[in-house]
């Protein structure tokens, strides 16, 4: 008798601290291996440390959990934890992103991150939060390449009639329109089919991706134009994070410091190691590239679209940050 009481007391204590402890969903649109595995895990461990394992976690990765909107959404009705997502589909909740989106807006690497780890990054994840949505902090993918399976891009005319899959953004559309283009929106995870099948000749996205994904089984050229520096975010949804103590908030936020920190240092990795990568795998990586009348017509084509609703008071201050 004794011992099936020890052992209904134990079962109560098993099943109260099972209770207790959250298991947080990661989702993502690349694989495990990614700079966005790297930084879905860095967010999970550091969380489950943080919380005496309170907190565990696990990743959703390859857009398993749908396209990055359909993610978003997610987050909006409850149905999602935490996301990383680019930016992308943000702007249609919150339009002053696309002012991020801007091609040839950003130096480099350093003044990205200075932008966005400052005061200006901070305005734009307080805006998100007015949109149902917790920004907890910004990463990256990186700087932005084209790859097509027709011809090698040196010019802006080798660019024309190229069927190239883009984001569902205003901004990336009207500025490779204005490069002499033909933009394809799609969702991500259709997008390695679609090249495959024809549907569209190329696509665009930092080394990060391209290697993540193994476009080069699909895509036979590469020309590092870094037409646009592409961020990410870590967002959570206000269904769990407004539930959350102040303690339990900050594990959160630290979690996503964490993930940002080892995304970018992955994105540093994969870089250098990226290019290298694509041309063992068969790709012509093409880097005689003058960008200036890339960047003459994209401007003109695509910056209207953000500066005829909001003006250019924060294209000049995210030039201004040294």
């Amino acid at each position: 008798m004794k011992h099936a009481v020890i052992g209904a007391i134990a079962a109560i204590t098993l099943g109260t601290a099972a209770e207790a402890q959250q298991n947080v969903v990661v989702g993502h649109s690349l694989s495990p291996t990614s700079h966005y595995g790297v930084g879905a895990q860095a967010f999970i461990d550091t969380l489950t440390d943080l919380s005496g394992g309170a907190f565990t976690g696990e990743q959703a990765p390859a857009g398993q959990l749908g396209g990055e909107r359909d993610m978003i959404e997610g987050l909006q009705i409850g149905s999602m934890d935490v996301v990383i997502t680019s930016t992308g589909p943000l702007g249609n909740f919150v339009p002053e992103i696309y002012a991020l989106d801007l091609p040839f807006l950003f130096r480099d690497y350093d003044h990205a991150r200075k932008v966005l780890d400052g005061e200006i990054g901070q305005e734009l994840l307080d805006k998100i939060g007015e949109n149902n949505l917790v920004g907890l902090a910004w990463t990256e993918n990186g700087f932005r390449h084209v790859t097509n399976s027709q011809r090698a891009v040196r010019t802006p005319a080798d660019l024309d009639g190229l069927k190239l899959r883009t984001m569902e953004n205003k901004v990336h559309m009207a500025a490779f329109q204005g490069m002499g283009a033909a933009p394809t929106p799609m969702a991500f995870p259709e997008l390695f089919t679609a090249m495959q099948q024809g549907v569209v000749d190329g696509q665009e996205n930092p080394v990060t991706v391209i290697t993540a994904a193994k476009f080069w089984e699909v895509q036979k050229y590469v020309s590092l134009t870094g037409h646009v520096y592409s961020p990410a975010v870590v967002l959570a949804s206000p269904a769990l994070y407004d539930g959350l103590t102040d303690e339990q908030k900050s594990w959160f936020q630290q979690a996503a410091k964490a993930s940002a920190a080892a995304s970018r240092a992955e994105v540093n990795r994969l870089e250098e190691a990226g290019i290298a990568l694509m041309r063992e795998n068969g790709m012509e990586v093409i880097t005689d590239i003058d960008k200036a009348p890339f960047a003459e017509l994209a401007e003109k084509s695509s910056y209207s679209v953000y500066t005829d609703q909001y003006g250019t008071e924060m294209i000049d201050r995210i030039k201004a940050v040294e």
